[in-house]
This record gives C-alpha cells, sequence and structure tokens, in this order.
C-alpha cells in the first residue's frame, strides 16, 4: 500500500462525537475502546493523539467492535482479551480492519467469548451473526483493505438495511455522502431543515425516496449516539 493511501487511511479525521454519532453508539463506550478506562488498556489504538480523535481505519474498528455493543455489554477487558487473543491466533496486528477477520476471526472471537464469559450456544450465535451483518457493510479492495464504510442509519442492525449513506476516505474528507454521489449526508440534512421535500431532493439527486430519507436520518438521528 503506497504511504499517500495509508496517510488517507490513517489519518485522525473523526472527533469523538462525531464518529459516535455515525457509528450509532454512545460517545463513552468508544472513548473507552480507544482510551481505555479505569486502569484498563483500550481495545482500539488510535492512529494519531487522543486528541486528534479516530482515523478511517480506527472508524472500521470501532463499527465491528458495535456489532457486541449493541446487544451484548461486554465489559471492556473481556473485549479486548478477544481481540488481543484473535490478533496473536493469526496474527494480525489489526484484526477487525483485516480481511481474514471475517473468514476466520468471527468464529474464534465468539470462542474467547464463551470460554471467558460462557455465553450460552443461543448466545454464540447471534454474536457471530451480528459481527457478520457489520462486516457486510465494508468494502475492501483486491488486498483486502477497508476502503468504503457503509454506516447504519438506525440503531438495529439489520441485515436488509439499505446501503444509502456510504463513507470513503477519498470523498468529502471521509463524511457520511448519499450512495453513487458525492452529496454529502448534512447538506441533505439542511436542504430538509430548510423546507425542500424528499421527494423534491430524490429528484435532484436521481435517487430513492428511501435512499434519501435514510441520508437525513444519518445526521438527525443523533438519540442512538
Amino acid at each position: 500500500m503506497s504511504s499517500k493511501r495509508t496517510a488517507l487511511l490513517t489519518t485522525p479525521a473523526y472527533p469523538f462525537v462525531e464518529a459516535a454519532h455515525y457509528l450509532r453508539i454512545p460517545v463513552t463506550t468508544l472513548r473507552a475502546w480507544c482510551l481505555g478506562q479505569r486502569g484498563f488498556r483500550p481495545v482500539i489504538r488510535l492512529d494519531g493523539k487522543r486528541s486528534e480523535g479516530l482515523s478511517f481505519m480506527n472508524m472500521i474498528e470501532a463499527h465491528v467492535l458495535s456489532a457486541i455493543r449493541r446487544e451484548h455489554r461486554i465489559p471492556l477487558p473481556k473485549v479486548r482479551e478477544a481481540v488481543r487473543y484473535v490478533s496473536k491466533r493469526l496474527d494480525m496486528d489489526r484484526p477487525l480492519a483485516q480481511a481474514q477477520f471475517a473468514t476466520q476471526g468471527v468464529d474464534l472471537f465468539v470462542e474467547v467469548l464463551d470460554r471467558i464469559l460462557n455465553v450460552s450456544k443461543g448466545g454464540q450465535v447471534e454474536i457471530a451473526d451480528l459481527i457478520r451483518v457489520h462486516l457486510q457493510r465494508i468494502d475492501r479492495d483486491a488486498q483486502g483493505v477497508p476502503v468504503r464504510l457503509y454506516p447504519f442509519t438506525r440503531k438495529q442492525a439489520d441485515k436488509e438495511a439499505i446501503k444509502s449513506v456510504v463513507m470513503d476516505p477519498r470523498i468529502a474528507f471521509g463524511r457520511p455522502v448519499l450512495v453513487g454521489t458525492a452529496v454529502p449526508t448534512s447538506i441533505l440534512a439542511d436542504r430538509f431543515k430548510a423546507g425542500d421535500s424528499v421527494t423534491d431532493l430524490a429528484k435532484d439527486y436521481g435517487a430513492q425516496s428511501e435512499a434519501i430519507e435514510e441520508a437525513i436520518r444519518c445526521e438527525f438521528d443523533r438519540q442512538a449516539a
């Protein structure tokens, strides 16, 4: 991977509050994952200074972790232990962001959680399925490097949810845009707030009304974060 591309993926670009909003998780949870908590080391290693927030790669890692945060409030030390085990077992520097996690790491991750938390059989399946749903929202290049993230626009992670919003570090400084365009969701939200209807916005940007609605929701629905 070229140095320019590496910089694009690893340069801090998302303040914690903004990142937590787009990932639909509490900012306190995101800070704990990235900065540690009460003497426990962090799960995600930030690519920059703590005051600079998250890089795109950090966003990918937090997105994957958010799968277990939505339904299973697993303690930070246990999450870190499971990630560390997968990293060592599969010899991965950043397992949550690497393509092999989808094929090899998920089951190992759940296996560790089962061992240290005694997760029920049904719970194991649920956690694994939820993680895989999140992994399906990530586009990768031929080398398996994450290049696009389709964040959920609702609190509940639904495998049938449309991919109406995308975050691509090459477009709009990595801010969410309407899929198929370079139009930031913030602009759509501003126009909607100013009085433009969903129908008008759909016509202007050649998109389905449902996609416009979800793009607006991406900006307006802050309760989940």
